[in-house]
């Protein structure tokens, strides 16, 4: 799922993000409460209609940014009490909140209030935390009266197994449409995101969707789906994108390094996206450093295609029983023994 925080995924339109494949975004319950405000979006027909998107929408329940953005909040068990970065004005915030927000704003995926804390915490802390994970979506569930949307739990633990494991197995108890794998990709070593995403996801059951939050790097995507995960998100594709880095098979490719100023080809001969059918190395990198919005509008659109490409490409070799190769051809040639410019 490409990220539209605010409810637009950046510099992209609804109908280009459709072209190239998107059936899902992610909107962010935190800013869309803080404004426009989640009443007036409801009045507008809700996000569906407000931004004139037709497809998937599954909107988090603003826990991250609760976390990232503030470090005055306070947690209790009833909820939390935070301030908006926007103008210091308090706000208290309990999981019936959560979910009522979101159902306001009419997406088709939401989500239970969690506590998030550093995945490096020590193991009191995060026994307390994934207690009021627990006991924040029970609350969720039980406020879930307008099921024409899904509510999926959280799976919080921190890099403690039997903590993620007991977690898993009491969200499951409640019988969640589908389960996220939170609280990974905040600050621990890729091995420690790999071994706790592994752990999760094998207490979750076949049948029903798991979604690992925040992740990724294309490397990422292909070990999480072998671990088990179907869903992710991350800024990684457009926000890399306005700051000039490109994804290809073979790596990654920044193309506002001065070797790029003359060079005739695609930023990617392997792509057949907008940008690399019509556009050159040289051009796309004269727009960078001339700053030009449509460099950012390009590699935007190549990025987001990439990694929809990626997926599919993932989903045929699963149909087809050649995931494992799959998955060692990609590994050697995005390691870069096929760089790029070969």
């Amino acid at each position: 799922m490409p990220v539209g925080t605010y409810g637009a995924v950046k510099a992209m339109s609804p109908d280009e993000l459709n072209a190239l494949g998107v059936t899902m975004i992610l909107a962010n319950t935190y800013h869309l409460f803080l404004r426009p405000g989640h009443e007036l979006i409801g009045e507008l027909g809700g996000l569906h209609g407000f931004m004139g998107w037709d497809h998937g929408i599954l909107t988090d329940s603003g826990g991250f940014q609760i976390f990232s953005l503030n470090e005055y909040a306070r947690i209790s068990d009833d909820g939390v009490d935070f301030a908006s970065h926007l103008d210091g004005e308090r706000f208290h915030f309990r999981p019936e909140d959560a979910v009522a927000v979101q159902q306001s704003l009419g997406s088709d995926v939401m989500m239970v209030l969690d506590h998030l804390i550093p995945s490096t915490s020590d193991r009191e802390a995060t026994r307390d935390a994934v207690r009021r994970t627990l006991d924040w979506a029970a609350r969720c569930h039980t406020a879930w009266t307008d099921r024409s949307a899904d509510l999926w739990g959280i799976v919080q633990g921190g890099l403690f197994t039997e903590l993620r494991e007991m977690c898993a197995k009491e969200l499951v108890q409640m019988d969640f449409p589908g389960y996220a794998i939170g609280g990974l990709a905040v600050g621990e070593s890729t091995e420690d995101l790999y071994r706790m995403t592994g752990v999760s996801a094998d207490v979750l059951p076949e049948d029903r969707p798991r979604y690992l939050m925040g992740v990724g790097l294309p490397e990422n995507l292909v070990e999480c789906v072998a671990r088990g995960v179907d869903l992710f998100d991350c800024v990684v594709p457009t926000r890399n994108a306005r700051n000039g880095l490109l994804f290809t098979r073979r790596g990654k490719f920044v193309i506002k390094q001065a070797r790029h100023r003359s060079d005739p080809r695609p930023p990617d001969p392997d792509c057949d996206c907008y940008l690399c059918r019509n556009f050159s190395r040289a051009y796309l990198r004269h727009l960078y450093m001339t700053g030009e919005i449509l460099a950012s509008r390009l590699a935007t659109i190549h990025n987001i295609h990439f990694f929809m490409t990626l997926m599919c490409d993932i989903r045929e070799a699963i149909e087809t029983d050649t995931f494992d190769g799959f998955r060692n051809e990609f590994h050697r040639a995005y390691s870069g023994d096929c760089p790029v410019n070969c």
